[in-house]
């Protein structure tokens, strides 16, 4: 049986930048880097150090070139905030591109862009 997602692989362009984004901007955490001498470097962050699953930077190209079946799109991810206007006002002064907040029928979300254009979304959900 599986019990939890452990990690989310994100494959970028541009590894540092990717990083800068995630972690200066939306305030996730370093959690750890590899760099091993076959040349695959990855990039560990989490919104949380303790328990919280990850995501990891990949670059796109080495993976493509290790391996060329693999499906290297972006994953739709959904975030939880349990203080939605506060996120959406601190992105926007970080400039960071958002979508306006939108009212759905499981609560209010908006989305956003890392820099390399790919969009992830913002659901308010308080925690019970």
């Amino acid at each position: 049986m599986i019990n939890q997602i452990g990690q989310i692989m994100l494959y970028v362009d541009n590894q540092d930048e990717a990083l800068a984004f995630w972690t200066e901007k939306v305030g996730f955490h370093h959690i750890a880097e590899e760099n091993n001498s076959g040349g695959m470097r990855w990039m560990e962050i989490a919104p949380t150090m303790e328990g919280a699953t990850s995501i990891v930077l990949h670059d796109k190209a080495f993976i493509a070139k290790m391996e060329p079946e693999l499906n290297l799109g972006t994953p739709s991810l959904m975030f939880y905030t349990n203080d939605l206007d506060h996120l959406y006002e601190s992105f926007k002064s970080k400039k960071i591109t958002v979508g306006e907040i939108v009212s759905m029928p499981s609560g209010r979300v908006f989305n956003f862009a890392d820099p390399e254009e790919h969009y992830f979304a913002v659901m308010e959900r308080n925690e019970a």
